[in-house]
């Protein structure tokens, strides 16, 4: 019996390759559970008097690490479950808020694609991960490095 949820392997992977994730949209649980289990009790996700009075923000913003980890469990559905090994680098930058109640996609788009020279059923794969809100906007772009497993050998 075939196991569903299989991910994509490098071979699935060329330069070039693109897709987009399904949306999801961010809670206002999902913002008190992570500040909450990582300690990020910033008042600017924590208070919404200061919000108010204190920012030119009027809605509950959301920490950028929920927005990228929200972003890699969406990813790792839609494309690694299974056949990605290894997270191993990233560069990140935030492009405007999120708000509670936003919904978030990714369209993932492969910049980079090599075998690596130690492991003939491994690969590096870097893609350029764009997440974008419900009205098309771009809130974070990052380009994770990520090793990969092979179909095939050499």
């Amino acid at each position: 019996m075939k196991t569903l949820g299989h991910g994509l392997y490098f071979e699935d992977m060329p330069v070039g390759h693109r897709f987009k994730t399904l949306g999801r949209s961010v809670t206002e649980a999902d913002i008190v559970n992570f500040t909450g289990a990582t300690g990020m009790l910033e008042v600017l996700f924590t208070n919404l008097d200061y919000l108010e009075n204190e920012t030119d923000f009027d809605d509950r913003l959301v920490p950028g690490a929920l927005v990228f980890a929200i972003a890699e469990g969406q990813v790792m559905l839609a494309s690694i479950q299974k056949t990605g090994v290894a997270f191993l680098d990233m560069e990140l930058s935030i492009k405007g808020p999120v708000f509670a109640g936003d919904t978030l996609y990714v369209e993932v788009e492969v910049i980079e694609g090599r075998r690596t020279s130690k492991r003939p059923d491994r690969a590096l794969v870097r893609t350029r991960n764009t997440i974008k809100n419900q009205k098309g906007d771009t809130v974070m772009v990052y380009t994770p490095l990520r090793m990969m497993k092979c179909k095939t050998e050499g």
